[in-house]
């Protein structure tokens, strides 16, 4: 079988690597033309997973008709990319089911991924593919778990015939919104979670801000028509302790650095790839007003990130707010 990605970045490049892994022809589109000559010439994607050597079954292209006759595509472009992605794709998409493994919601429209994806390819089936993995181990072939969410279950199934392995794991689920929800937030929660450390407030505010995020996590997906079980699993919950717990993730990088006094153009300075929850803060943030949902930990974020508060500010705000219950 063969299997399409869209976005040659670290994740969409591991998840091909996992394709391929799995018996499937994999055919990698990339924007970058040194990336699809890295990868033409010495299987390695050097520009965005240095050090990993790819199966011979992927091989890049830069031209969407290469993807014509996959039997599933995988969408992994930046968020803030998957609707000019999708639409450049449309002409030459098969209908074939579209897996969409980009976490975030759009500035501006303030929709998710899936309903991006009904507005450019909306005569395909869409799945969502979120959970706690990085890149460069999943790359690796280290052991990882993952969310697939399809409305109907035999979807789901059809599909992880194509990405299951003895080392990539994917459970599934029907809940489409939970999924995205959960990816979408703890980008936003993992900057905050950098901050802290950041700021050295210990490990003792650091498991509380996870706890409170999950809590604002929870509200933002039932809210959306979500349910509270899904991110209660490796979508949400998974994702946000993975995310929020090491400085391999981009977010908590970022908020390393805004926690230590860089600016957020300092904090970003260098990097190739993109911190999602930098771009998807403020759609959240807006988008849970909208819905009348109490997000203060993400309302900080994007405080911090537009320059509406520095650091202390947004800090001492948090810790000053009423005391109430805490369900």
């Amino acid at each position: 079988m063969s299997v399409g990605v869209i976005g040659a970045g670290a994740w969409g490049t591991a998840l091909a690597q996992v394709c391929a892994r799995s018996g499937n022809e994999v055919v990698l589109w990339a924007r970058e033309p040194e990336v699809i000559a890295s990868v033409s010439a010495t299987h390695e994607n050097s520009l965005f997973l240095p050090g990993v050597t790819l199966d011979a079954a992927v091989r890049a292209t830069d031209d969407f008709a290469d993807l014509s006759a996959c039997d599933l595509i995988l969408a992994v472009p930046p968020a803030q990319h998957m609707r000019a992605s999708l639409k450049a794709f449309a002409p030459h998409a098969p209908q074939a089911p579209i897996v969409l493994c980009a976490k975030g919601i759009e500035q501006g429209s303030l929709k998710l991924m899936t309903e991006v994806a009904a507005e450019t390819l909306p005569h395909h089936v869409v799945g969502v593919l979120s959970g706690p993995s990085f890149a460069g181990e999943v790359a690796r072939g280290l052991p990882t778990a993952v969310t697939l969410a399809c409305a109907e279950d035999h979807c789901a199934e059809r599909i992880a015939e194509f990405i299951a392995g003895p080392l990539f794991r994917p459970y599934l689920a029907t809940d489409l919104i939970g999924a995205e929800a959960g990816g979408a937030v703890k980008n936003v929660l993992a900057i905050a979670c950098g901050i802290v450390e950041g700021r050295g407030l210990g490990r003792s505010a650091h498991a509380a801000l996870i706890t409170r995020g999950f809590a604002e996590l929870t509200r933002f997906a039932v809210a959306l028509g979500g349910q509270a079980e899904t991110v209660a699993g490796l979508c949400g919950l998974g994702d946000l302790v993975l995310t929020c717990s090491s400085p391999q993730s981009r977010n908590m990088s970022v908020g390393l650095a805004l926690g230590g006094g860089q600016t957020l153009e300092q904090a970003l300075a260098g990097k190739l790839s993109i911190a999602e929850g930098v771009a998807s803060a403020p759609a959240v943030a807006a988008l849970a007003d909208k819905l009348g949902v109490d997000m203060p930990i993400c309302q900080a974020v994007q405080a911090i990130l537009t320059g509406e508060a520095d650091v202390d500010a947004a800090i001492a705000g948090l810790l000053s707010r009423p005391l109430k219950s805490e369900v």
